[in-house]
Order: structure tokens, then C-alpha cells, then sequence
């Protein structure tokens, strides 16, 4: 488990260091200007760690899912080989499927040179001709679709299955299984929060004001770190906690 945890963290420090920079640099000069070429590829970070976050959350729950749902056999099933699989499916999927997308946008034909939004993410799909964006935004909810949906999908599922086990077994069980469980799931709901507010402000095509639009993307940047931070140290704590317990009731 944490090793997870510690994937997860590793993770938010390289999607903050993917922004930050970049934005300190944006806001130290008198003009904020890119190529094409070192946008597609913040771009392509941006959302290669989105997709591999929630992939780990993904691999989380059905740690947990084993843990609670099938305690005897946890340590044959979450082996370390096995781990280390989940851990390198969880950050080689989603960038193998945006290879092609990177590849496809060096080609597209360039109509507008101004971007929509303080750094490049699904708005850099503005600056291509109409023909070109079909197929690009087409291939875009292609990979929403296989890197947010179908874990989301997994994780509904697994959860369901320990509520289940939960529910049909002691009062101590069911708050252990909370204790563990609770972060990880409000981890969950503040990426996704901050995954909508992508997708819906790109989508509905809102044309705040940058000033508007830097403060509320650095709020929930910032503030889906610190979540992340916080919660997984509380995560940490609980499961120590239950650990110790567990010790201490064997003895």
C-alpha cells in the first residue's frame, strides 16, 4: 500500500513541476510566447500524469479491494512483481496513448497563434483549423474515455464489493475499512473535481479573463496538491494505526 502512496505523491510533484515553471517564467516576462512544439508537450505531460493518477487510484482500490475483500491471500496476490506491474501500466498507458495525438498535431493545419488560457492543455485544440479539430477532439474523448472512465468504472466496482463485505461483516471491520478507505476516496473526488473544471471550461468554450482564469486554475492546483499531500499522509497514519492495532489485539 505504500508504495501507492508514495507513486501517487511522486506523481503530483511532476504534474506541479509540469505547470509551475512555466507559469513563473509567463509572469517574469513582458510576452508570453511558446512554440507549437513545447506546447504539445506540456500538453502531452499534463495529461499523461491525469491519466496516470487516476490509474494509481485505480491500482489503490483494488489494493485495498484485496486487502479487505480477500485478507488471507493478499500477499500472494499483491507480490511484489505485481506491483511493480501496476505501478508501470499506471504511468506507460496513458502516454502510449497520447503518442499518436502528439504526433497527429505536428501535422494539423495552425488558424489561430492565440491561446485561450495560461498553459497548454485540451484549449491548445483552438488553435487548428475546423477540419483538423474534428479529429482531434474525436481522438480526445477517445482517451478520456480509456484513461478517466473505464478506472473510475473499476473503482466504482471495486468499492462496491467492499461495501458489500463491509456491510455483512462487524462493526470493527466496517471502521477499518473506513479508516483506509476515506482518503483515498476523497482523493479521488478532488482530482475529478479539478478534471471537470478542465474539461467543462475547455468544452462550454467560457472566455474568462486571464486574471480570473490564473486565479482559479492556481487555487485548484494548488489546493489538489496539498489535498493530495495531506491526505496521503493521513492515509498513511491510518494504516500504521491499524497495524499497531491489529499487533497489539494478537498479542
Amino acid at each position: 500500500m505504500y508504495i501507492f502512496i508514495a507513486g501517487l505523491l511522486l506523481n503530483s510533484v511532476m504534474f506541479s513541476t509540469n505547470i509551475y515553471p512555466e507559469l513563473l517564467i509567463d509572469f517574469l516576462s513582458d510576452k508570453q510566447i511558446t512554440t507549437h512544439s513545447l506546447c504539445s508537450f506540456q500538453a502531452f505531460i499534463y495529461y499523461s500524469l491525469t491519466g496516470s493518477e487516476f490509474f494509481l487510484l485505480a491500482a489503490m482500490a483494488y489494493d485495498r479491494y484485496v486487502s479487505i475483500c480477500k485478507p488471507l491471500q493478499y500477499t500472494s496476490i499483491m507480490k511484489k512483481t505485481t506491483i511493480i506491474i501496476l505501478l508501470g501500466l499506471a504511468w506507460l498507458l496513458p502516454a502510449c496513448q497520447l503518442v499518436p495525438s502528439v504526433v497527429m498535431s505536428q501535422s494539423y493545419k495552425i488558424c489561430n497563434f492565440t491561446l485561450n488560457g495560461i498553459f497548454c492543455n485540451n484549449a491548445i485544440s483552438k488553435l487548428y483549423c475546423d477540419t483538423s479539430r474534428t479529429t482531434y477532439i474525436i481522438y480526445g474523448v477517445f482517451i478520456l474515455l480509456n484513461t478517466i472512465f473505464l478506472p473510475l468504472l473499476f473503482i466504482l466496482f471495486t468499492y462496491t464489493k467492499i461495501f458489500i463485505i463491509c456491510y455483512r461483516s462487524c462493526r470493527e471491520v466496517r471502521k477499518k475499512a473506513a479508516q483506509t478507505c476515506l482518503p483515498h476516496l476523497l482523493i479521488l473526488v478532488s482530482f475529478s473535481c479539478f478534471c471537470s473544471y478542465d474539461i467543462i471550461i475547455a468544452r462550454l468554450e467560457m472566455n474568462l479573463p486571464n486574471v480570473a482564469r490564473c486565479i482559479f486554475l492556481l487555487y485548484i492546483v494548488f489546493s489538489v496538491s496539498v489535498i493530495h499531500i495531506y491526505l496521503n499522509i493521513l492515509y498513511k497514519y491510518t494504516a500504521i494505526c491499524i497495524f499497531v492495532y491489529d499487533t497489539h489485539m494478537a498479542t
